[in-house]
């Protein structure tokens, strides 16, 4: 078998990388293509993933609707000299252009809701779309797979990952001294049109207030000014994951960041709201799951709000094993989804028959 793979966004290679290693290990041939974005060059190399470049990442509606065609051609020609049998990415349009124009079966994977541009061009041409089992937007029953897991336990699911405690060193934080993990987005990809986060010009105040309790690392995807740039973060983004582990806390505008963190068993707060003034987490499957099911992971639309509940989670001093306890009862609860896209695209079109509904 050959199989495609499109990553649109460094998460992707994340999700993808375990499944990558076991098809070539099962003797498939497999095809990595890419776009320039944030640290995505630099975490394919890290992992060992060779890759071809498609194309530049596009900001702005217009930049993106011109971008579409070049990268649509760019990945077209790449995958007619592949000949692949499956084309698959992350709620990947181009994706699901190109195996429709190729007649090839295109698998998407989407644990996003309320993302109605990319839904419009992605949904209609996908040959499967591949959801966690708690996504709350309704999916042509003729297409929709249901996984009762989430992306995050691809690759951070025990069985696939273990923490490194050297990363501590590398950033200079001593064996058992607090740190929390702050997170700024770019607020440019299409589905983040509309919504906001931690209030413009109150960083540094929130920042401190963080600092009573721990150092402050800052990961952004935007520039940050001087008074806030000393607290950046400078790591490898293939340790992130390790750092997240053995954090007291993350909270930031990060939606995958902060469901990472909370698989981890780390206190989790994710704050991001929309034009209305609501918590976008009331929208999104999972966030509504990791935070009323089992209590690991919160959101808020205010970031005053979030700071308060951080702060008390801070103020427990047993806060970091009680959510290890939760943890541990989220695992049981989920199956190892690297091992489960694995089966599915080796078996396709058996397996989509097989689990047309709730794995």
């Amino acid at each position: 078998m050959r199989v495609l793979f499109d990553i649109g966004h460094p998460a992707h290679i994340h999700l993808f990388k375990n499944v990558i290693k076991n098809l070539e290990k099962g003797g498939h041939a497999v095809k990595v293509t890419a776009r320039n974005k944030e640290i995505t060059k630099d975490l394919l190399d890290a992992y060992g993933i060779p890759y071809e470049n498609r194309g530049e990442a596009y900001n702005g509606l217009f930049k993106k609707a011109i971008g579409m065609i070049k990268i649509d051609l760019e990945l077209y020609n790449i995958a007619k000299k592949f000949d692949p049998d499956i084309l698959a990415g992350v709620h990947n349009p181009y994706i699901a252009h190109v195996a429709k124009i190729m007649k090839k079966p295109s698998i998407i994977f989407n644990d996003t809701e309320n993302v109605k541009i990319a839904k419009i061009l992605t949904y209609p041409f996908a040959t499967v779309i591949c959801t966690p089992s708690c996504f709350k937007e309704q999916v042509d029953p003729g297409k929709h797979v249901k996984i009762n897991g989430y992306k995050e336990l691809a690759y951070l699911h025990p069985e696939n990952f273990v923490p490194d405690p050297d990363v501590l060193k590398s950033i200079g934080v001593l064996e058992n001294e607090r740190y929390i993990v702050l997170r700024f987005i770019s607020w440019a990809a299409s589905h983040d049109i509309g919504l906001q986060g931690i209030e413009r010009g109150k960083e540094l105040e929130f920042i401190k207030t963080l600092e009573e309790f721990g150092k402050v690392f800052v990961t952004s995807e935007r520039e940050l000014g001087s008074e806030l740039d000393k607290y950046r973060l400078h790591i490898s983004p293939e340790k992130m994951h390790s750092l997240l582990y053995y954090a007291q806390l993350y909270i930031g505008e990060g939606g995958t960041m902060a469901a990472e963190a909370a698989v981890l068993g780390t206190p989790s707060i994710h704050i991001e709201s929309t034009s209305s003034g609501r918590p976008t987490g009331e929208f999104i499957g999972n966030f509504s799951e990791l935070q009323n099911r089992y209590d690991i992971m919160y959101f808020f639309a205010r970031s005053d709000e979030a700071l308060k509940k951080g702060v008390e989670i801070l103020k427990n001093e047993n806060s970091k094993d009680e959510w290890q306890i939760k943890r541990d009862v989220l695992i049981k609860d989920k199956i190892n989804v690297a091992e489960w896209m694995t089966y599915f695209i080796e078996h396709y079109p058996d397996s989509f028959h097989e689990c047309g509904g709730l794995i």
